[in-house]
């Protein structure tokens, strides 16, 4: 049996993933479902018609999905499901503005994967993230290793770019790391960030890394604004793309995802944004890496923070 991969939700988020994880080729098949008629099965087609150019074999699957289900045994024997379905930000909206509609989407969609593709490793990326990721544990019944969320690679990302064009230097030759939850809450770690090895720190004044840190926070927000419909889409499916990928490889790579906590940092029964080894059980184990007492405390913080929320999503 080859390696299967469905992405749930053919959005822009969605269909770029689907378009990544194929073009790896390290999958025989990628599923990509969708409640609009018609619209998977053209993406897939399309899809498909690239690979003579840009020299791939995963074949591209395209399906609908109904209200009750119907359609969701395409994605039967995936190893990985990437959930995207859901609404995405317009202007002005915060992430916790779209917890009730998306949690209604979610919970019927992890319903549908834990029928279906009973051991798969499940990435969830719809907002608000940590919430969402507690909510497909819950609505799966999975182990919670098999859940985690996509929020720490997009975030981290975001503070490489945004380090490397403030010190005009390769994004290769940053090294950044945000803990913490996906949104207020996050945690920019720069004691463990790096320009060519050294530490941040050395290569610019704390008030321009704390005016990164608010940027980075901000930079979701700032491209849905510009975009005006519609969020971003390139760098987060490449992150959830690189976490599939993991999974699939059995690669054990260290990443920064959302994670079921339980005792490291101190902190315990919580989804939070950390350090993980990633491989074919989704998380191997938590990295626990050294934090300067002022970001320890901002994680603590913003681990009670995400419990307070995650607790409301249960009776979603």
């Amino acid at each position: 049996m080859g390696k299967k991969v469905t992405v749930v939700g053919a959005g822009f988020y969605g269909s770029t993933t689907a378009q990544r994880l194929a073009e790896y080729d390290v999958f025989d098949t990628v599923v990509i479902t969708d409640i609009v008629e018609g619209k998977p099965a053209g993406l897939a087609l399309d899809l498909n018609q690239s690979r003579a150019i840009e020299g791939f074999e995963t074949k591209v699957v395209g399906v609908t999905t109904g209200p009750n289900g119907e359609g969701y045994e395409a994605i039967e024997g995936s190893d990985v499901v990437v959930i995207t379905a859901g609404l995405a930000r317009k202007p002005g909206m915060s992430r916790m503005d779209l917890l009730e509609t998306n949690a209604k989407i979610v919970r019927q969609v992890a319903e549908n994967v834990a029928k279906y593709a009973p051991s798969a490793v499940v990435i969830v990326v719809s907002n608000p993230l940590d919430e969402m990721t507690a909510l497909a544990q819950i609505a799966t019944q999975f182990p919670k290793n098999r859940v985690l969320g996509q929020a720490g690679m997009l975030d981290t990302a975001r503070f490489s770019n945004f380090v490397a064009e403030a010190l005009n230097v390769p994004v290769a030759s940053v090294r950044t790391l945000t803990l913490g939850s996906h949104g207020d809450t996050m945690v920019p770690v720069p004691s463990r960030s790096t320009v060519n090895g050294k530490p941040l720190r050395d290569a610019m004044p704390a008030e321009q890394i704390e005016e990164l840190v608010v940027k980075t926070r901000n930079g979701g927000a700032e491209v849905v604004a510009l975009l005006k419909t519609g969020s971003a889409y390139y760098a987060p499916s490449a992150a959830a793309a690189r976490m599939a990928k993991a999974v699939a490889e059995d690669s054990g790579d260290v990443m920064p995802v959302c994670a079921w906590v339980d005792g490291e940092y101190g902190i315990s029964g919580v989804y939070l944004g950390v350090e993980a080894e990633i491989g074919a059980e989704g998380v191997r184990r938590v990295v626990e890496t050294d934090l300067d007492a002022d970001e320890r405390a901002s994680l603590l913080a913003a681990a009670e923070a995400v419990r307070a929320k995650q607790g409301d999503v249960s009776s979603m």
